[in-house]
């Protein structure tokens, strides 16, 4: 669950959804402890952290969520870093306008580059994406509602940390020949990326990190090109990343300028 084991110790060996009930149904006062400080708990910073755990995480649209005004939101944000339960992940899009007096579109008026708010640990990111929110019907023993979302939104959960394990393949994958200058999420006012690296000769990689019980198809390297040429890109690499491998099309696919991962490729960050 990350930041929990050195407070209370969870049976890993047990499948995550069994555990998940016997934690937080049964013994649900007992962790709700290992939120600290305790006024998260309470209004507003309750509704900033709930905003930011199951939403997309960008800075305005979390106080929007929150409903908070920008001076009031900013002041609590910038506290929840103070007391590293949030970081900020800095937007790398490019601004719209190029000088002072440039013109934008109507349409682009009114867009906001943002950057993002992401949880330092992720049992804070779980609490607050998925107990918090049952936590009257959780303090009388009534998991059923909780649980049910849970297994439902469960993917959202591990998805963000499997991107971030492709993040630090690519980064290895690369390390030994021409190593990246940056990488990561990345996200502008068309769409937005598992991940786009930058190689020390200046060569850009654009990354899809599929965390499905299927096969990625060839179509999802269509749809991946499609969004890439709608944001204006020059990608001179492709890399796909699969939970569950590729169908043959795509394995067999000729185009140099494609990489692709399993599962067991991450065997190389142990």
């Amino acid at each position: 669950m990350g930041g929990v084991e050195e407070s209370i110790a969870l049976d890993y060996f047990d499948d995550v959804f069994s555990m998940v009930e016997s934690n937080f149904v049964q013994n649900f006062s007992k962790f709700q402890t290992l939120v600290s400080p305790s006024y998260l708990l309470e209004t507003p910073y309750r509704e900033v952290l709930m905003a930011v755990a199951r939403g997309d995480g960008k800075f305005y649209s979390v106080l929007k969520k929150a409903r908070l005004s920008e001076s009031a939101g900013e002041e609590i944000i910038k506290e929840l870093i103070a007391l590293n339960i949030l970081s900020l992940e800095p937007t790398r899009e490019s601004p719209l306008r190029l000088h002072p007096k440039h013109k934008l579109k109507k349409e682009l008026r009114s867009y906001r580059i943002q950057d993002k708010l992401r949880f330092v640990d992720p049992f804070m990111r779980f609490w607050f994406g998925f107990v918090t929110y049952y936590r009257k019907e959780l303090v009388q023993g009534d998991g059923s509602a909780f649980l049910e979302n849970f297994q439902k939104n469960y993917e959202r959960l591990r998805s963000l940390v499997y991107e971030q394990l492709c993040d630090a393949l690519l980064v290895k994958h690369y390390e030994s020949s021409t190593p990246l200058l940056s990488s990561g999420s990345y996200w502008n006012q068309h769409s937005e990326f598992d991940i786009l690296a930058i190689t020390s000769d200046k060569k850009l990689i654009l990354g899809e990190c599929k965390y499905k019980d299927r096969k990625v198809c060839k179509n999802e390297l269509t749809k991946l090109k499609a969004k890439a040429l709608q944001s204006g890109m020059k990608v001179d690499v492709y890399a796909l990343f699969s939970k569950d491998g590729f169908s043959n099309e795509l394995m067999q696919t000729k185009e140099e300028n494609v990489l692709l991962f399993d599962l067991n490729d991450l065997k190389q960050l142990l």
